[in-house]
């Protein structure tokens, strides 16, 4: 009896578990896998988001560069550029639109 009493437990334990490696993410404009997520916030003035522990926020945007506050950092992002190091995360840009701003945070 105690077999089939630890089975449902473990399936309970590893889908909690893998809940929880996903929650690094808390906003709707967030999309996450394990280790790395897509944010897409509006390009307007304290448009955020919570990702991976830490706060995104949009701070201004032209056609090619992106200026974000990461983690209480305020960073710029271009267009084909490496990932920038900031609070422990690598943040990268992806695309610069009319009224959204996308980028990568990965750990």
């Amino acid at each position: 009896m105690t077999k089939t009493v630890g089975r449902p437990l473990a399936a309970l334990f590893t889908a909690a578990f893998g809940l929880a490696l996903l929650t690094g993410c808390s906003s709707d404009n967030v999309s996450c896998g394990l280790d790395q997520c897509t944010v897409t916030i509006d390009r307007t003035v304290n448009a955020s988001a919570e990702v991976l522990g830490v706060e995104a926020k949009f701070v201004s945007a032209d056609q090619n560069t992106v200026t974000l506050e990461v983690a209480g950092e305020q960073i710029q992002l271009t267009k084909g550029q490496q990932a920038i190091d900031v609070g422990g995360l690598q943040v990268s840009l992806d695309s610069i639109g009319a009224d959204t701003v996308s980028f990568q945070v990965a750990r």
